[in-house]
């Protein structure tokens, strides 16, 4: 990669500091990054790792140029071993035990679209752009979200629209799409937004702040890269690895994957939960975490007025008991 690529990996890190407070890192401990990107945050932990005497950072990322944009960033820090990962998040457990890691101290994961992966045209994410409809953050994975837009039938694509995309324009969008495929495959971005302008009332796409694809968008491309299904398996994984003391930060970009993150927390959290009549506890469940906060912390306003991707940000954290 050269330092083109890497540059366009650029992009403000949300919540930076907050994130780095969150992990409250220690010397010698081992720290992932689950959503590696361009390794703004990775730097910012590794960083603090060195000042901290050193210790072990794992970058995991299913984005062949993601990994690559991150080597290239990492490369100059030292005192700190460097583990670099092309895999799921929700794969951790095993990627890291394959890697020799079993117990780790720390792990953010940073829910949001990468920038790169937005920008780039030909990676199909944007309807900003004509590009082939791609949307894969793993390119070698064989779905595609032309895969979904044209062979999903159309009660699996209003359930998905309405779902992930939160949409209430779902029926007649999915019913829009179906009709216009069989004319002839929607096989790019500019298409498929046309596509789903066409099926928004006019009134109600007037009145949008941005563009009306902007939600169909999203739900196919949570579909293509299962983002919600990895949230609790990866959460779970990681506190069951964690080492007493370790923390665990989330950033999420909408309430879909804040609500599943909430309530992994919740559950990880709790205790006891016997019938509240019963005189002691018989069921022996203790907490495996504490939460650092009861709400999200939210962007400053410093950082609201700097990074427009910030806006929809929350960040949730939690220590391993």
């Amino acid at each position: 990669m050269n330092m083109k690529d890497n540059a366009d990996f650029g992009h403000i890190p949300v919540m930076l500091a907050e994130c780095v407070d969150a992990l409250a890192i220690k010397g010698g401990g081992v720290y992932v990054d689950g959503t590696a990107g361009g390794g703004s945050h990775s730097e910012a932990i590794a960083r603090a790792l060195m000042a901290a005497g050193g210790g072990t950072l794992c970058c995991i990322d299913r984005d062949a140029d993601a990994i690559a944009a991150c080597k290239a960033r990492l490369g100059g820090i030292d005192g700190v071993k460097v583990v670099f990962i092309r895999d799921n998040f929700r794969n951790l457990a095993s990627a890291l035990r394959e890697s020799g890691i079993d117990e780790i101290d720390g792990l953010l994961l940073d829910l949001g679209v990468s920038s790169h992966q937005l920008d780039t045209p030909e990676r199909g994410f944007s309807y900003n752009t004509d590009a082939p409809l791609d949307m894969r953050m793993d390119t070698s994975q064989p779905l595609t979200a032309a895969d979904v837009v044209n062979g999903y039938p159309e009660s699996e694509l209003r359930r998905i629209i309405a779902e992930y995309g939160e949409e209430k324009f779902a029926p007649r969008i999915a019913s829009f799409i179906v009709r216009e495929r069989e004319k002839e495959p929607i096989e790019t971005t500019a298409r498929l937004a046309a596509v789903v302008k066409a099926a928004i009332p006019a009134a109600a796409a007037r009145a949008e702040a941005q563009h009306p694809a902007r939600r169909t968008f999203q739900a196919v491309r949570i579909e293509v890269n299962g983002e919600l299904d990895a949230i609790e398996p990866a959460i779970k994984d990681a506190v069951a690895m964690m080492r007493k003391g370790g923390r665990i930060a989330v950033i999420t970009f909408h309430s879909l994957e804040d609500r599943i993150v909430k309530n992994v927390f919740t559950d990880l959290a709790r205790g006891c939960v016997c019938p509240p009549d019963f005189p002691v506890c018989v069921c022996g469940r203790t907490p495996d975490v504490k939460l650092l906060s009861r709400k999200p912390t939210l962007p400053s306003e410093e950082e609201l007025a700097k990074n427009k991707r910030s806006h929809s940000a929350k960040l949730r954290a939690a220590e391993k008991l």
